[in-house]
C-alpha cells in the first residue's frame, strides 16, 4: 500500500534492534483517515472471503482492526493482555512473547464472542516473529473457528512471522512488507 509506505518512509524511525516506531500514526497516536485507508484495502484484499468476525489484538490492533471490520460490515473482538475483573471465568487463553517489550504474557478472548464454524479474519498491526499472531491463531483453533487469513498492516518478513503464518497453510496479506532496515533505513519487499 504505497500510502502506507510513504508514511512510514516520512515519519518512521528504525531504532536499535530491528525496532520500527510508528507512534505517530499507529501504535500511540492513531491517524484515522489511515486507518480507514487500511481498513478498505483489507476489504479489497479479503474480497470474495466469506468473513464473520475480525480477531486483533489490545491495544495497537485496534485501529486497523476496527476499520476493517468497518470496511466488512462485521464485529471486531480484541484479545485482551489482561482479563478484567468484569470478565467471566469461560475464555480462551493463549500465551504470547513480546519481542520489544521483553516479557511473555497471556491474551484472552471470552469465549462468547467467538463460535465455532464462524470465518474469521485476523488483523495485527506488526508481524515481526508473529507471536500476537501465534497466540490469536490458537485462540481461533480452540474456538473451532475458521481462520479466513492474517493481515498485517506492517510486516517485517526478515524476522520470519509471516513465514510462520503461510507455513500453518494460512493466507497472509501485509500492507507494507520491510525487508531489511539496511544502514538504518526502512526498505520494502521489491524495492531495488
Amino acid at each position: 500500500m504505497k500510502l502506507l509506505e510513504e508514511r512510514i518512509k516520512r515519519d518512521g524511525e528504525v531504532l536499535d534492534g530491528n525496532v520500527l516506531k510508528i507512534n505517530s500514526f499507529l501504535n500511540h497516536q492513531v491517524d484515522p483517515k489511515l486507518m480507514m485507508e487500511v481498513g478498505k484495502e483489507f476489504k479489497r484484499l479479503f474480497a470474495g472471503e466469506q468473513i464473520d468476525k475480525v480477531l486483533t489484538c489490545e491495544a495497537s490492533g485496534i485501529a486497523p482492526g476496527v476499520m476493517t471490520a468497518y470496511q466488512l460490515g462485521v464485529p471486531m473482538v480484541f484479545a485482551r493482555k489482561k482479563k478484567p475483573s468484569t470478565l467471566n471465568d469461560a475464555v480462551y487463553w493463549a500465551d504470547v512473547f513480546s519481542y520489544t517489550k521483553k516479557v511473555n504474557s497471556k491474551i484472552c478472548v471470552e469465549e462468547k464472542f467467538l463460535h465455532e464454524g464462524e470465518n474469521i479474519l485476523i488483523i495485527d498491526d506488526f508481524v515481526a516473529h508473529g507471536e500476537a499472531v501465534k497466540g490469536m491463531v490458537n485462540i481461533a483453533k480452540q474456538a473451532h473457528c475458521n481462520i479466513v487469513g492474517v493481515g498485517a498492516v506492517v510486516a517485517k518478513t526478515f524476522q520470519g512471522g509471516s513465514d510462520w503464518v503461510k507455513d500453518e497453510g494460512l493466507r497472509f496479506e501485509s500492507l507494507a512488507s520491510i525487508a531489511s532496515f539496511k544502514d538504518g533505513q526502512v526498505h520494502f519487499e521489491g524495492e531495488e
